[in-house]
C-alpha cells in the first residue's frame, strides 16, 4: 500500500459540492492499494501511521503522534499514487488494485486506522472528490509498504 500523509490544521473532502468528510487538526491520509497487497499491509500501515511522531511537543520537536495530540484523520482514496511515469508523458496506473479490491482495502485500512483510536472521516471511493487542506508545517510524508519487505 502507498500513502501520502499530511499534517493538517484542517481538511475536508467534497463530492458534488457537499462535504462528505472533514477534520480539524490531524492527518490527511491519501491511500492507494497496490496489486498484490494483503490485509497485512493495511494493518501494518495503519499501526505505523497512528504512531508516527510528526506533531510538535512543548519544545517544538516532532515527538508526538496524532493519538498523543488528540487529532483526527481524513482518509481519502487516491489511485494516482500508483502512477508509473517511467516512460512517455502519460502516467500508467496498472499497478493499482482494481475498483472492487481497491474499495475493500480502502475500507479495511480506514477501519484499521479507526481501531487504533483515531477518530476518522472518509472521502468516497471512486468519486470525483475535491480535497481542501491547510498543511501544517508543511509536513508531508510518503510511505510505501513495499519498502518494509
Amino acid at each position: 500500500m502507498r500513502a501520502l500523509i499530511q499534517r493538517v490544521s484542517e481538511a475536508a473532502v467534497r463530492v458534488d459540492g457537499n462535504i462528505v468528510g472533514d477534520i480539524d487538526a490531524g492527518l490527511l491520509v491519501l491511500i492507494c492499494a497496490m496489486r498484490g497487497d494483503t490485509e497485512v499491509e493495511a494493518i501494518k500501515l495503519a499501526a505505523k501511521i497512528s504512531k508516527l511522531r510528526i506533531f510538535q511537543d512543548d519544545a517544538g520537536k516532532m515527538n508526538k503522534s496524532v493519538l498523543d495530540v488528540g487529532g483526527s484523520a481524513l482518509v481519502v482514496s487516491q489511485f494516482t499514487l500508483a502512477a508509473d511515469t517511467k516512460s512517455g508523458n502519460r502516467p500508467g496506473f496498472s499497478t493499482a488494485c482494481g475498483p472492487d479490491e481497491g474499495t475493500h482495502f480502502y475500507e479495511f485500512f480506514a477501519d484499521q486506522l479507526a481501531a487504533t483510536g483515531i477518530p476518522i472521516a472518509k472521502g468516497k471511493f471512486g468519486a470525483d472528490m475535491k480535497v481542501s487542506l491547510v498543511n501544517d508545517g508543511p509536513v508531508t510524508i510518503w510511505m510505501d509498504t513495499d519498502q518494509w519487505r
